[in-house]
């Protein structure tokens, strides 16, 4: 039986039997290094970790996110606190145990969260009551996406205050999955969110408007003035409820003003880089054939659904690359293609390397000398089983980038776990947070940090 894949931003309906392709070779050489990297236990007993990280205010602490609804602090002492920072589960929707994509996604912290104590989160609410789906009779939202703004307790600041939820963005979503999920302050300190194109596969389905692409049916991803789904957004923080910075490319159109880049499927995790030109990167989900790696840049458009990687996409057989297609829209924008693009395992042509990429950080730490502006990322899985992966890229700065496998304590490569994301501390060290457990359930989840052996 074939797996239908849609990374972490896809109704995965694993189970696979074994994936037709078998488990297919990495095409990728093991990362040449004079250190062998390895892993640190940080903390366990989670549920589904999804992020971490450390804010902007010296005390050396670790912010975990769990994706069913907690938010847990690892001290300077490298201890666990018994009690979550925040739990906002009784505010989400329910989540399916079995797979889900859906709930607390993640934290960002205020750039003077020292002396504000702000603090943002991303997770889905119950859908709003008595809203159905505009041309989709019949059929309502499944969830809502919102971006909130809290502050820490007056007297505990290891405590949230939970009566301080301002709500800043809020947009209807159709599906379970494709909800993006990333939260992060650019060095211009305005806040940037990544939103998936609203779930479903292709495209496709109630909730998905039409765009100027007619060949394929959809979607979301090209269409800048319906919805926010399959955007990076970058708003400022401090409005009501935020506003709008002057310079983002659609301001003065009809287009969503909100709107810094398009053209995306599920861009579950980006980051800026820490140093150099502080580059934003994004990780974008495939369908069943490519997974990418894009560099983002104000105003650009990155193909999805005209394109899946850097090959031209068809709604009427994913699994089947068109002949042709634009290489721009209708407005003249070209569509970039990723700097890096990685085989998916499903796709028939062979080759496949894992299913879900799961993009993680430019490493500016210093226990791994030979690691210093190599870009880390991962794959959820290798073949749809606990087999994360972890990989690293060489950021050319023309052309496409070149990658290889990191064996972390493992000649293989696998991590014989989930990989559910990638964290970075202040010292630009980098994390794994893994689990057993494809969705939300148990308590395998552990947060590993990569040191040298």
């Amino acid at each position: 039986m074939k797996p239908i894949l849609t990374g972490v931003g896809m109704m995965f309906l694993l189970l696979l039997t074994v994936i037709n392709n078998g488990c297919k070779k990495d095409n990728s050489s093991s990362m040449p290094n004079n250190q062998q990297p390895s892993l640190q236990l940080v903390t366990d007993g989670l549920v589904s970790p999804v992020a971490l990280v450390e804010p902007p205010d010296g005390t050396k602490r670790l912010f975990v996110v769990d994706e069913l609804g907690q938010i847990w602090i690892i001290g300077a002492d490298g201890k666990k606190l018994s009690t979550p920072f925040i739990d906002i589960s009784s505010r989400m929707v329910t989540l399916d145990p079995a797979y889900d994509e859906r709930g607390l996604l993640d934290i960002a912290f205020s750039p003077d969260f020292k002396t504000s104590g702000k603090f943002y989160l991303f997770y889905t609410a119950p859908p709003r009551p008595g809203m159905p789906i505009p041309g989709s009779p019949g059929s309502t939202w499944n969830s809502l996406t919102r971006i909130s703004e809290f502050k820490v307790s007056a007297t505990d600041p290891n405590v949230a205050d939970m009566g301080s939820e301002r709500i800043l963005v809020q947009d209807d979503h159709p599906y379970l999955n494709h909800n993006g999920g990333t939260l992060a302050f650019g060095p211009d300190g305005f806040l940037y969110i990544s939103i998936g194109d609203g779930g479903n596969m292709d495209d496709v389905g109630n909730g998905h408007v039409p765009d100027w692409y007619t060949v394929n049916v959809g979607g979301n991803g090209q269409d800048i003035y319906a919805n926010l789904m399959g955007d990076i957004l970058r708003i400022d923080v401090n409005g009501s409820p935020y506003n709008i910075p002057s310079d983002n490319p659609f301001v003065g159109t009809n287009a969503k003003q909100e709107i810094y880049a398009y053209g995306f499927r599920n861009p579950f995790r980006f980051s800026f880089d820490m140093a150099g030109s502080h580059e934003l990167i994004v990780g974008d989900e495939g369908q069943s054939l490519y997974e990418e790696l894009d560099l983002v840049t104000k105003g650009g458009n990155y193909g999805w659904n005209v394109k899946e990687g850097t090959h031209c996409f068809d709604t009427d057989n994913d699994l089947v690359e068109r002949a042709s297609c634009p290489s721009t829209d209708t407005a003249g924008k070209p569509l970039i293609d990723p700097v890096l693009e990685l085989v998916n395992t499903a796709n028939p042509k062979g080759g496949g390397v894992g299913i879900a990429i799961i993009a993680g950080f430019v490493y500016r730490g210093t226990l791994l000398p030979a690691w210093q502006g190599k870009y880390i990322f991962g794959m959820l899985s290798a073949d749809g089983m606990a087999t994360g992966k972890v990989f690293s890229a060489d950021m050319t700065s023309s052309g496409s980038w070149t990658y290889s496998t990191v064996p972390i304590d493992s000649a293989a490569g696998s991590l014989g776990v989930y990989l559910k994301s990638f964290g970075q501390d202040q010292s630009g060290e980098i994390y794994l947070l893994t689990s057993g457990q494809l969705g939300p359930q148990g308590n395998s989840g552990k947060v590993y940090k990569i040191i040298s052996k």
